[in-house]
C-alpha cells in the first residue's frame, strides 16, 4: 500500500507560441489506503492527471510520489500501479481465467501462484462460474468485474481507474459502485477514480478532487464539498439539481457581503405564504420529489418540493423562503467562496 503525492503537477502541450497547458499547479496529498475521486467536466484535465500518475503521461513540471519514491522517471511497469480502463481491454480469444492471469504469466509466477491469485479474485468479484468463458460471451458488467480482476491479481500499490463505468447501463452502474465500494474494503488499496458523473463521485469518494479547466478547484470530502463549496464552480458542478446562483436575489438581506453572489440549494428553499415570487416554468416528478424550475426576477430557480404538497400549476407564481442557515456567499468577480452559511 502507499501514499500519494502530487505537487505542482503541471502538463503542456507544444512549446512557444503554440504552447497549450492543460494542468495547472495542481498539488494533492493522498492518504495510504484511501479512495479519492478526480470529477470534473469533459476537457477539464481529470484523465490526464491520471495518466500522469500511472506514467502515461509525461510530466511538463511538478514531481508525483507514490510511497517514497519520487516516480517521475520511472516507466509505468516500475511504478507497482493497476489500471482499470473504460473500454476493459480484454482479450477476446482468451478465457476469463487467462486474461485474469496473462501479467503474472508474463511475469513469470510460479503456476500455482497464479491459480490461487486468479482463485481468490474470481471469489471476491464472484467470477468463479465464468472462468472458462470467453469475453464475448459475458455481459458489460461482467467484463467490467474481469477487467478489476484482472487488476486485482496484480496486488498493486495503487488501483487508477479511469471512467470505468461509462459504457453500463444506470442499473449496472449502481451495482458495479457498490462492487466497487466493497472491493475497496476488503482489499484496502489507495485508489484514484476518475469520473465526470457528479453523482458517481459523491458516492464512491472518501475525498474528491474537483478540476475545471486544468485547476484543482477544491479537495475534501463529499460533505465539504457539498455543504461548503469552495467555488461557484463546485456549488454549480457539484448536486442534481445544481445549487441556485443569485447575483439579484430580492430581499437578500441576510447579512451576507454587499453585490455578493447568494448560493442556495434546490432543497433548501421552503414554500411559504410569502417570501420570493417564483413564477413556474417547468415541473419535473421524480415520484417521492417534485423538481420546480422558474425563474426569480430574470434569473432561473429551482425548488426541491416534497410531493406530498400540492403541484402548483404551470405559469403560475410561489413563494419561497431560503433557509437563513444554508446560504452560501460568493464573490461574484473571483467566484471564491467568502464566507460560511450563518
Amino acid at each position: 500500500m502507499a501514499s500519494i503525492s502530487l505537487h505542482q503537477l503541471t502538463k503542456t502541450y507544444g512549446s512557444g507560441k503554440q504552447a497549450l497547458q492543460v494542468l495547472h499547479g495542481v498539488s494533492a496529498d493522498i492518504r495510504d489506503r484511501e479512495f479519492v475521486v478526480i470529477v470534473g467536466p469533459s476537457g477539464c484535465g481529470k484523465s490526464t492527471l491520471l495518466r500522469m500518475v500511472a506514467g502515461l503521461e509525461e510530466i511538463s513540471s511538478g514531481t508525483i510520489s507514490i510511497g517514497d519514491r519520487v516516480v517521475n522517471e520511472l516507466e509505468p511497469a516500475e511504478r507497482d500501479i493497476a489500471m482499470v480502463f473504460q473500454n476493459y481491454a480484454l482479450y477476446p480469444h482468451m478465457s476469463v481465467f487467462d486474461n485474469m492471469a496473462y501479467g503474472l504469466k508474463i511475469a513469470k509466477l510460479p503456476k500455482n501462484e497464479i491459480r490461487t491469485r486468479v482463485d481468490k479474485a474470481a471469489q471476491i468479484l464472484e467470477l468463479g462460474h465464468l472462468l472458462d468463458r470467453k469475453p464475448r460471451a459475458l455481459s458489460g458488467g461482467q467484463r467490467q468485474r474481469v477487467a478489476m480482476g484482472r487488476a486485482i491479481v496484480r496486488q498493486p500499490q495503487l488501483f487508477l481507474f479511469d471512467e470505468p463505468l461509462s459504457n453500463l447501463d444506470a442499473k449496472l452502474r449502481v451495482q458495479t459502485r457498490l462492487e466497487i465500494q466493497k472491493l475497496h474494503r476488503e482489499l484496502g488499496i489507495t485508489a484514484l477514480f476518475v469520473t465526470h458523473d457528479q453523482v458517481e463521485a459523491m458516492t464512491l469518494a472518501e475525498r474528491m478532487i474537483v478540476m475545471n479547466a486544468g485547476r484543482m478547484e477544491q479537495f475534501g470530502t463529499p460533505e465539504e464539498v457539498y455543504n461548503r463549496p469552495a467555488t461557484t464552480f463546485v456549488a454549480s458542478f457539484m448536486g442534481s439539481p445544481p445549487m441556485n446562483l443569485l447575483k439579484n436575489a430580492p430581499n437578500a438581506d441576510f447579512g451576507g457581503p454587499a453585490g455578493a453572489t447568494l448560493g442556495i440549494r434546490p432543497e433548501h428553499l421552503q414554500i411559504s405564504s410569502s417570501g420570493w415570487a417564483v413564477q413556474i416554468d417547468t415541473i419535473e416528478m421524480l415520484g417521492a420529489e417534485r423538481l420546480v424550475y422558474g425563474h426569480l426576477g430574470d434569473e432561473p430557480l429551482i425548488v426541491r418540493m416534497d410531493e406530498s404538497l400540492p403541484c402548483p400549476a404551470l405559469g403560475a407564481n410561489i413563494h419561497v423562503s431560503p433557509r437563513p442557515e444554508r446560504l452560501h456567499w460568493f464573490d461574484s468577480q473571483t467566484g471564491q467562496r467568502l464566507a460560511d452559511a450563518a
